[in-house]
């Protein structure tokens, strides 16, 4: 695939590449004005906040989630990522993951309140900040499953066995997101990070959710940083 295939615009004001900055600045979100450090902008210096990028994909998360029967954590996951307001990459990813990860939780007989569960998601999820992966060493997929397994098993900083399991779940997310290397892509991540959250469930809570037999990636055109056949989930790979 060569580099001058379309991609899907990064800047939601103007369409123009992103720019990350060594270090944060403080910038004013071009769509609610609030200031705040950043270290992220487009070309043009225009600069939109993770909340005014991520709010309107919520609404999407939860029609999806609350209507689907899926067992399969990425089937809810794709069908909520048709929703226009999600983008190709962007931190309301955060939020997808571990919300399609409840999802499919319930709908393989874990027990939960899912509306509950998916506002404690939303509000957890919120606070992983967009390029987590790069700027801190810690992909927000790979939270948002330890958050996903920290809500089903309401653990908390004071918990004991369940404590080392999410920070375990997160690490295997983690480890197998980073093998397959740079730079970024949420779709990507995410498909790993729940494909790893499924069978850690498994193991540890006798839940069996689902997983396609063969996942085959269809947002590669979209993708400008798609690194091709070094994805595990590549058409041609």
């Amino acid at each position: 695939m060569g580099d001058d295939r379309e991609s899907e615009p990064a800047c939601l004001i103007c369409g123009g590449d992103l720019v990350y900055l060594d270090s944060s600045e403080e910038m004013e979100c071009a769509i609610c004005h609030r200031k705040m450090a950043s270290n992220a902008r487009c070309v043009k210096g225009h600069f939109v906040c993770d909340e005014c990028h991520s709010d309107p994909a919520i609404g999407a998360v939860r029609t999806v989630c609350r209507n689907s029967v899926s067992k399969d954590p990425i089937d809810i996951f794709l069908e909520i990522v048709k929703d226009p307001s999600v983008h190709m990459h962007g931190p309301e990813h955060h939020v997808i993951v571990g919300s399609s990860l409840l999802t499919a939780y319930r709908n393989a007989g874990g027990e939960i309140d899912l509306d509950e569960a998916l506002g404690e998601m939303s509000i957890r999820g919120k606070k992983v900040p967009g390029g987590s992966c790069g700027m801190a060493g810690c992909c927000g997929a790979a939270v948002s499953a330890g958050m996903f397994y920290s809500i089903i098993t309401k653990t908390s900083p004071l918990s004991s066995v369940t404590w080392g399991d999410c920070n375990i779940l997160t690490s295997e997310c983690l480890a197998k997101i980073g093998s397959v290397g740079g730079p970024r892509c949420c779709k990507r991540d995410s498909v790993i990070a729940m494909t790893a959250a499924v069978g850690f469930v498994a193991d540890h809570l006798n839940v069996r959710m689902e997983l396609p037999k063969h996942y085959v990636c269809s947002f590669s055109e979209r993708n400008a940083q798609c690194i091709g056949e070094r994805c595990p989930f590549h058409p041609k790979g």
